[in-house]
């Protein structure tokens, strides 16, 4: 069957279809996506502002047109933390229901910790061991550990590239106070949550999900997408130190010139950078494998192990 899912993240609301069935691996079949940046369209006291919840409306009922037209049978549609922190969140949510008939989930963030580790479980298969999964979203940074297909280990931390770079990082560039500042920040919120994964044990593969971990492996010199899913794709954490300091000093539209890097993500990207760093020199991680397969995914696999 067709499947169909809606994302709404911090930064980008995706609709993901796939050709799904048990047994099999989804294949994707389209994708459509918006930067609504949700954690931009937040007001001093926490609330999603007008704006952002009109353009997530029409957004989520472009996306129930384009599903119906690849013939979507089953449409799944969820959030994360910008929405499910937010005061307003149901509100947000009530009105995309009345106005569009779809109804988002909520997700915690150990949901997402959980889901994200099942769709990197699948990809890398049982001979990966026992898995140490990192995602850095827009909002929240997840990190799960297991050698199940339910991780052992799972916690969201209020660390995502948008977040910190909203709350920590402002100007373009943000001066050396503020940028030692945020890794202060970063690595405290980090070291606060470490005893549950230091008294799990040692990993046998360590994996980072989510477009942040992918760009920043790119610019410290992965292969390009072009080279396909399959090709191996890793981020070394020497590499990604030796290069902060000249991201920190770059602008914006700077940054957005370093391969792999889109326009709409590169104010986050020093953000990213920071905590990745952080939660690889704190978990005591020298290389990281990126995986294709995040949180969208491990929501279709659960589905389709539903169906069976």
């Amino acid at each position: 069957m067709r499947l169909g899912v809606i994302d709404v993240g911090s930064n980008t609301v995706h609709l993901l279809v796939v050709d799904a069935h048990v047994g099999a691996q989804p294949l994707p079949a389209s994708s459509h996506k918006r930067e609504l940046r949700l954690s931009e369209h937040v007001t001093d006291d926490g609330r999603i502002d007008d704006a952002g919840q009109e353009q997530l409306v029409e957004f989520v009922a472009e996306c129930l047109t384009v599903a119906e037209d690849q013939g979507v049978e089953d449409l799944m549609g969820f959030v994360t933390s910008a929405i499910r922190e937010a005061p307003n969140g149901d509100d947000v949510l009530a009105a995309v229901k009345d106005r569009t008939g779809v109804v988002l989930d909520v997700l915690s963030g150990e949901d997402e910790a959980r889901l994200t580790f099942l769709a990197a479980r699948r990809w890398f298969g049982w001979s990966a061991g026992t898995l140490l999964v990192a995602d850095i979203g827009g909002g929240s940074l997840e990190i799960a550990q297991g050698m199940d297909e339910d991780p052992d280990i799972a916690i969201s931390l209020p660390l995502g590239a948008g977040r910190v770079t909203r709350d920590h990082l402002a100007g373009d560039p943000p001066g050396v106070a503020a940028v030692r500042e945020a890794r202060k920040h970063v690595r405290a919120t980090i070291a606060r949550e470490l005893r549950p994964l230091a008294k799990a044990g040692s990993r046998d593969r360590v994996v980072g999900t989510s477009k942040t971990m992918r760009s920043l492996a790119r610019i410290t010199g992965a292969v390009p997408s072009s080279e396909g899913m399959y090709a191996a794709r890793f981020l070394e954490r020497a590499s990604l130190d030796a290069i902060l300091p000249e991201i920190a000093n770059m602008s914006a539209a700077q940054r957005s010139a370093l391969p792999g890097v889109s326009e709409s993500r590169a104010h986050q990207l020093l953000a990213g950078g920071i905590v990745a760093s952080a939660t690889m020199d704190l978990l005591g991680v020298d290389r990281l494998e990126i995986c294709p397969w995040a949180l969208r995914e491990g929501i279709i696999l659960r589905r389709l192990d539903g169906m069976h």
